[in-house]
């Protein structure tokens, strides 16, 4: 990489964050020497520079390949060494890139050692963690990073008690499996019967198997490893410990039956098992069935044999049916049908907290919002307004300056749990920005996505449902969203952006993950047409 200049040795990056937004407001002022400089390393880029290729650019000029090599050579001359190590570890580990981790603890070996104060789990908890079920071995290999954590293991890296309960609620069987020849495991009921060890799980239960608890633990992990035999093993063990269970299993299904419900059950937390006993537990799983499978009758008739589920002590359960049913497709009817049953929800005040409108206007579902405002108020800032279509109120949002008013009343401003998947921290107006814009896109509502891509949202940021890709990366999998991606591509979003886990772009999206051959096609004919346009 040529470069231009040299980094003092004590570098600023704020210094740097200002270069480059002096490099895009001089660009934008039609400066001949700024526009030469981007060209100089960006040659085919649309004018006027985003911040993100402003940045970019300046990186290229100090002769870095992108920003984050840049500001990490930054943090390494200012003393951040084992912050900047554990951001480069994080990264490292995300792309299961053994031999550079192995280099980086032979650097840093404080690394092995390292724990997050947050979550308390080091290093082998950023390998071992998924980011969604990692029930079955593509992905396991989609959500976790074994070489890594092997590596991480034999190098003597700190195993925190977290790491492994982790893999029971992820379904990792092969880091389980992994954690077990390694001699990690703790030698506990729960832990033989995820493994399908018999012997192990008869020989804990001869010394703890009087713990209702315990037990019914140890059957949901041998519920969600598929072991049936451990499983039934502990479920007779239950019964005993809890006659009732048995009666209620006998007179609505047979036993093998209910073991294989837990096992197709996404319902794995233990603590609400341990609150309300594996009965309860497996009818509400049955209901978020009905719900997943759209079946609207047996989803009623569930809740009109167990009308415990519409009370006061289910509120948090009612609201989360209703949030389920907000990202997904043609379930109105389901939502309608719990507040019709007059759920206990309708009179909680205040209303228990959810994602369901946030999820209605991420997912299109804005035909919701009659049913869901008659629990959820709809937040009156940038981003919902703008999803809303409301450019009058849009507009209110900024002062004479065009700077965005009350920033820190703004989604995701305001929504650390927002900001954390997306990896932006700290908050900042362009989050705002992006998001309303993103908003605006995804529920069709042009005029006021151009108005914000004037104000300074930028197409190309790196917002995504769950980890950063791009608006174009979330429309993929949206009903009726060619007209969206249109009106981004015909304002030159790049489209070879790729997301955070993956590495691939919308097309890529399009074809493997969501199985549609002929979005891709549209979405690669799209920027093509675009490229010989130019």
């Amino acid at each position: 990489m040529t470069s231009s200049k040299s980094l003092p040795a004590r570098p600023s990056l704020e210094s740097l964050r200002k270069q480059a937004k002096k490099l895009a407001r001089d660009i934008a002022a039609g400066d001949a020497a700024a526009i030469a400089r981007a060209r100089a390393h960006l040659p085919n880029v649309d004018l006027p520079l985003t911040q993100r290729n402003a940045q970019l650019v300046i990186a290229r000029e100090y002769g870095y390949a992108g920003w984050q090599d840049l500001t990490a050579e930054v943090s390494q001359r200012l003393g951040k060494g084992l912050e900047w190590a554990v951001a480069q570890a994080r990264r490292i580990i995300h792309d299961n890139d053994v031999e550079r981790l192995k280099k980086l603890l032979a650097d840093y070996p404080a690394l092995l050692f390292w724990k997050d104060e947050d979550d308390d789990r080091g290093l082998l908890g950023m390998a071992t963690s998924a980011f969604g079920d990692a029930g079955d071995a593509q992905r396991e290999q989609w959500f976790t990073r074994g070489a890594c954590a092997e590596l991480l293991i034999d190098a003597g890296a700190i195993v925190m008690p977290s790491v492994c309960e982790r893999l029971l609620r992820s379904r990792a069987r092969g880091l389980l499996e992994l954690f077990q020849r390694k001699g990690l495991l703790p030698r506990t009921v729960k832990f033989f019967a995820a493994l399908g060890d018999l012997d192990g799980v008869r020989a804990a239960l001869n010394e703890n198997g009087n713990d209702l608890n315990t037990v019914n633990e140890a059957f949901v992990c041998a519920c969600r490893f598929a072991r049936e035999s451990a499983a039934s093993l502990l479920l007779e063990r239950s019964i005993a410990l809890d006659p009732e269970l048995g009666k209620h299993i006998d007179g609505h299904t047979d036993r093998l039956s209910f073991i294989r419900c837990f096992n197709r059950s996404d319902r794995s937390d233990f603590a609400q098992v341990a609150a309300l006993g594996l009965w309860k537990v497996f009818v509400m799983g049955q209901v978020q069935r009905a719900l997943d499978e759209r079946d609207l009758a047996a989803f009623v008739g569930e809740l009109q044999r167990e009308p415990w589920l519409l009370g006061d002590a289910y509120v948090a359960f009612q609201a989360e049916l209703i949030e389920t049913a907000s990202f997904q497709t043609d379930r109105a009817e389901f939502i309608g049908a719990i507040l019709d049953l007059d759920a206990a929800i309708l009179r909680r005040q205040p209303p228990p907290p959810s994602r369901a409108i946030e999820w209605a206007f991420m997912y299109a579902n804005m035909h919701l919002l009659p049913l869901l405002t008659r629990i959820w108020p709809v937040p009156d800032d940038l981003p919902y307004a703008a999803g809303m279509g409301n450019l009058a109120r849009v507009k209110q949002w900024f002062d004479s300056a065009g700077i965005v008013r009350n920033l820190e009343d703004h989604y995701p401003y305001n929504d650390p749990q927002a900001r954390g998947h997306l990896r932006w921290d700290p908050p900042t107006a362009q989050q705002v920005l992006d998001v309303a814009l993103a908003f605006a896109v995804i529920n069709r509502h042009f005029d006021v996505a151009d108005f914000l891509l004037e104000h300074g949202a930028d197409i190309n940021t790196n917002w995504n449902s769950h980890e950063p890709g791009s608006i174009l990366h979330h429309l993929v999998f949206l009903p009726n969203s060619y007209e969206s991606m249109q009106f981004l591509i015909d304002r030159a979003i790049d489209m070879t952006i790729k997301d955070y886990r993956w590495d691939s772009n919308a097309a890529g999206w399009a074809r493997h993950g969501n199985n549609d051959e002929k979005m891709a096609q549209w979405l690669e004919e799209a920027e093509r047409q675009r490229e010989q346009g130019r």
